[in-house]
C-alpha cells in the first residue's frame, strides 16, 4: 500500500514504515502529525485518484528530527577577465518524518 501525499507544497510517494525528509515543518521532535492532502491511494489492485484529494484518506507520521540539514549546495559566480569570483554555500533545514500508517 502506498500513497502520494502533498506535504509542505511538495508531493511524496510514501509507504508505511518509511523515513522521508521534507521542508521544515512547525512541529517538535516526537510530535505526531497528520496529512490529509492525499492525491492518490493504492491498496493492492485498487487505485483511488482524488479530485483533487481522496476523501477520508489520512497519512499519519511522527517527527524524528526537526532540525536536520540537507547536503551542501555550492553557488559559484565568476565574471571572466575582471578578477571577480565568489563561492557561497547553503544547507537547507529539513524535517525528518517516519510514516506510521496510511488510513
Amino acid at each position: 500500500m502506498y500513497a502520494i501525499v502533498d506535504i509542505a507544497s511538495q508531493q511524496f510517494k510514501v509507504e508505511a514504515g518509511m523515513d522521508i525528509f521534507v521542508n521544515r515543518l512547525q512541529a517538535d521532535k516526537g510530535a505526531a502529525v497528520e496529512f490529509d492532502k492525499v492525491l492518490l491511494l493504492q491498496d493492492g489492485e485498487a487505485v483511488k485518484v482524488g479530485t483533487p484529494y481522496v476523501e477520508g484518506a489520512v497519512v499519519k507520521a511522527t517527527v524524528l528530527d526537526d532540525d536536520a540539514k540537507a547536503d551542501k549546495v555550492l553557488v559559484f559566480k565568476k565574471i571572466r577577465r575582471k578578477g571577480f569570483q565568489t563561492l557561497n554555500g547553503h544547507r537547507q533545514k529539513l524535517t525528518k518524518l517516519h510514516i506510521d500508517a496510511i488510513a
